[in-house]
């Protein structure tokens, strides 16, 4: 029951949010740091069961009559991710009371945040394709609202971009859980990825290709990678916990997940490698003309995340392993940037690279860490990023099926690479060079700085004690893909063709910068904008019309024209049930007892009274009776759920309708036609008729 206990834990956090908020203010960010931490330590609990290769599970019905249970279940992978997402965001939980205005919204900030926590938890814990499902539209929901907090027109056009562009991929999903649901006969996750071959192969190559594009879509993969740098208008701990270890994550894990069912196969694995590797080029380009340090990074993520969906299409234990350990790297350091450039920017006022000057001795530790994230970044040692990045080229260059096929994926990553190390000296060269411009410009309180540090801190220690990861990485790699065992995790592996590849990107990378006065116009000519864009927005504005033409007919305030078209549906339901269901069965020996005649001629008493009566009140008390006395009816008959049902329907409708009639005339309007009345008269005998 842990796994309750934890998803329960985070949702009673953001139950007492606004609680917390009142006596505490901004300052309850540091609770409900805490209590994300406790929560981690709660999962951590049980982490020699999953070393030692068992799950922990819980499971009770939800839907029993399609199969469908409400069930969780923690293995290593789910259980990495899981961490990522409570403890990334207990820094950013801490980072978020000093970068907070006191008069902002800072309650509805904690609570979206924690919610949105909450639904990833249940999106990486999910043993139910239905229960998946829901919580990853409950993650595009939050994004929604973390993105477009304030309200402003420049953040709702983003907000309103990233959530057509996820629920797109929801929709996919959707499918996808369907068509494997009725293939295989379960939503159980677990039992599906356990046996891959009973997936026929018409209905694998649709949902293989249905879960990429649900991933790519949360993910930010070429062609849906606009909308990532778009939401950086939201506040700055919202991008570090998105970009970082949340949102954009999810399709990683998607993906790591169902390789286990699709990976091996090569529409799935060519597809995850070409769009991945081509994602990383697209967006290291861009992040390289970026002068926003927001928007560099921004693009970054969506960089980095085409390196993981490349490196996760490899399908070996060695590229399982890279995957998660530079996943875990990814989030590390990025949300460390993303907190330093939010730092940045409240103390210089521009996040604008070519406007930052002095910052290297105006506020040395800033600068320091900065430094040190943008190390990882680069895959420079000592730091995690190395190992990853290292890790990374090693997979990449495993690739097998065509035998030059890994030495061109290998190629492509230090192409990546090797903008990505441009970009991070970019960044750090900004930061570092240049005379003192702003006399006030000094170190923010530590209060402030903790969480980036300890980040920036724990990124750098954990390159060299990578192997203190190590037992982890491997059992989640044989958890995404039981197919072999993953290699050791280590600092130092030789001098070997990965280490290689590494030192040719830090070459490329330092040759790049330095002639950067060249290279610069040359990418001022590639184009920031995506033409996706502009088709999504009048894709959108189509669907507004369609919409405003679909409800035209209902901008009226008469009842008859919302009443006449379902009851015109029913008239035709019966009809195409006459054309094409056929005869009815035989006629039985007539069911009528003779005390429905009374109930009949009991009923005829208030219809009469309610088609003639021009009172409100009396309409009102009529039509009640009608509902009694059918509900009597049904009593008689031996259906009582159905006569509590119609009886609680009839009391709501009339407290709903005397409270519309509230300062209103107490005489209904009769009709002022008699067509009107005899059409009326017409469709209440069809519609007997075919009831």
């Amino acid at each position: 029951m842990i796994l309750v206990a934890v998803l329960g834990w985070q949702l009673l956090l953001a139950v007492g949010a606004p609680a917390l908020t009142r006596p505490l203010g901004r300052n309850a960010g540091y609770v409900l740091a805490a209590g994300y931490l406790a929560g981690a330590g709660l999962l951590t609990t049980e982490s020699p069961v999953l070393l030692a290769d068992q799950a922990v599970t819980v499971s009770w019905p939800w839907l029993p009559s399609l199969g469908v249970y409400a069930a969780l279940r923690m293995d290593a992978l789910s259980f990495v991710f899981a961490l990522l997402v409570l403890g990334v965001g207990a820094f950013v939980m801490a980072y978020c009371p000093r970068y907070l205005s006191a008069g902002s919204r800072h309650t509805r900030v904690y609570v979206t945040m924690t919610l949105f926590a909450g639904a990833m938890l249940g999106l990486v814990l999910a043993d139910d394709l239905l229960v998946l499902f829901v919580f990853w539209e409950l993650t595009s929901i939050l994004s929604f609202l973390l993105i477009g907090q304030d309200g402003r027109t420049k953040v709702r056009g983003p907000a309103i971009q990233a959530l057509i562009v996820t629920t797109t991929g929801g929709v996919a999903l959707l499918v996808a859980v369907v068509v494997l649901s009725a293939s295989l006969g379960t939503s159980d996750l677990d039992r599906i990825l356990a046996d891959p071959g009973r997936l026929a192969t018409g209905p694998a190559w649709a949902a293989g290709a249905l879960v990429i594009l649900a991933a790519i879509t949360k993910s930010a993969q070429v062609p849906f990678h606009f909308w990532l740098p778009g939401a950086m208008v939201a506040l700055t701990p919202v991008s570090a916990y998105l970009h970082a270890a949340t949102l954009v994550k999810a399709g990683i894990y998607l993906l790591m997940r169902f390789s286990a069912l699709f990976g091996g196969q090569w529409p799935w694995d060519l597809t995850l490698i070409g769009l991945g590797l081509l994602t990383a080029i697209v967006g290291a380009l861009l992040a390289l003309r970026q002068h926003d340090l927001k928007a560099l990074l921004a693009y970054s993520t969506v960089s980095q995340l085409g390196l993981l969906v490349g490196v996760i299409g490899v399908g070996t234990p060695a590229s399982d392993a890279a995957a998660i350990l530079y996943t875990i790297a990814h989030a590390l350091f990025k949300a460390t940037l993303f907190m330093l450039v939010g730092i940045i920017d409240r103390q210089a006022g521009s996040r604008d690279i070519r406007a930052l000057s002095g910052l290297r001795r105006a506020m040395p530790i800033t600068v320091m860490l900065t430094v040190l994230a943008a190390m990882s970044l680069a895959g420079l040692p000592p730091t995690i990023g190395f190992v990853g990045k290292e890790a990374i080229f090693d997979a990449l260059s495993g690739v097998h099926g065509v035998p030059w096929l890994g030495w061109v994926a290998a190629g492509l990553a230090v192409l990546a690479s090797t903008l990505t190390f441009a970009y991070a000296a970019r960044l750090v060269y900004g930061v570092l060079s240049g005379p003192i411009r702003q006399r006030e410009l000094h170190e923010p309180a530590w209060s402030f700085l903790a969480p980036a540090a300890v980040a920036a801190v724990i990124a750098t220690a954990l390159g060299p004690a990578v192997a203190v990861l190590s037992p982890m990485v491997e059992r989640a790699a044989s958890d995404a893909r039981p197919q072999g065992q993953a290699p050791y995790l280590a600092f130092w592996h030789g001098f070997t063709p990965a280490l290689g590849l590494s030192v040719l990107t830090v070459l490329l990378g330092t040759l790049l910068f330095l002639c950067r006065g060249r290279t610069d116009s040359m990418l001022a000519a590639i184009p920031t904008t995506s033409p996706f864009t502009g088709y999504l927005e009048r894709f959108r504005r189509t669907l507004l019309r369609l919409g405003a033409v679909v409800a035209r007919p209902a901008r009226v305030t008469a009842p008859a024209p919302y009443l006449t078209r379902p009851l015109l549906a029913v008239v035709a339901l019966a009809a195409v049930a006459v054309l094409l269901v056929g005869p009815l069965p035989a006629a039985q020996a007539d069911p009528t007892r003779g005390g429905d005649w009374l109930v009949l001629g009991l009923l005829l008493v208030p219809l009469a009274g309610l088609v003639s009566t021009r009172s409100a009140l009396a309409a009102v008390a009529l039509t009640g009776a009608v509902g009694l006395i059918l509900a009597a009816w049904f009593l008689t008959v031996g259906a009582p759920d159905v006569a509590l049902t119609l009886m609680l329907v009839e009391v709501l409708t009339t407290v709903v309708v005397m409270l519309a009639l509230r300062g209103r005339p107490g005489r209904l309007v009769a009709p002022g036609r008699r067509a009107g009345i005899v059409a009326g008269a017409g469709l209440a005998v069809l519609v007997g008729a075919a009831a």
